[in-house]
């Protein structure tokens, strides 16, 4: 058992993408392995599209790299009903870089809670629950006010080209938080007296992040 706090953490956001290869199959194993011409290695960072949805839109960490395949970290597709056999295939692209959101003040997570579905019977006294889906998630993003930083630029390009980005925030620790999907940013700050002026995001994901 362990706590521990987010000061240190380092947030950056996605500044360039490589060319999308064809992943033509990947395997039901722990970790996942995809089959693609590629010219990845250990460590990259990768947006996976799939015909698996569970997988679709992620951004995973390689552990291992080659020619004609590469191996995902930490994704585990065992499941065939998660995972239907030969549904896998998809893209790749790999993220060239990232750069450091400075200044940020806050991350809030929120959604990702539990939907369900009520239902009775007509003999029953009482109604049930099923679970369903999830609501969709998102993260409020508090930024300090100073558009002379790459960063808080970034952010700006992201708002305007509406392109869905990769998020990785560094723990201090060294574990890693890797997210996708797309960035509203207003760059009007707020003005409150003896308050640091600041700028808000939402970063709408568009899959479960991945820990490593």
């Amino acid at each position: 058992m362990s706590n521990s706090l987010p000061n240190g953490a380092i947030v950056a956001i996605a500044s360039g993408y490589g060319t999308a290869v064809t992943i033509t199959a990947i395997t039901n194993a722990s970790p996942a392995v995809a089959t693609a011409t590629n010219t990845f290695a250990a460590g990259d960072f990768i947006e996976i599209t799939s015909g698996w949805s569970n997988l679709n839109g992620k951004v995973v960490r390689l552990s291992a790299a080659a020619a004609g395949n590469f191996t995902m970290e930490g994704i585990d597709t065992t499941s065939t009903t998660r995972f239907p056999a030969g549904s896998g295939a998809g893209t790749a692209r790999k993220v060239t870089g990232y750069t450091q959101i400075s200044q940020v003040l806050s991350l809030t997570t929120s959604g990702g809670d539990q939907q369900f579905t009520t239902y009775q019977y007509l003999e029953s006294d009482g109604q049930r629950q099923i679970p369903t889906t999830r609501a969709p998630m998102s993260i409020a993003m508090s930024v300090a006010d100073d558009a002379s930083l790459p960063g808080f630029q970034a952010l700006l390009t992201a708002n305007n080209d509406r392109l869905q980005r990769a998020l990785k925030v560094t723990l201090p620790s060294g574990a890693i938080l890797s997210y996708n999907g797309y960035i509203t940013f207003n760059s009007t700050p707020t003005l409150t007296v003896n308050e640091i002026m600041a700028c808000a995001g939402t970063f709408s994901l568009l899959a479960e992040p991945v820990r490593y």
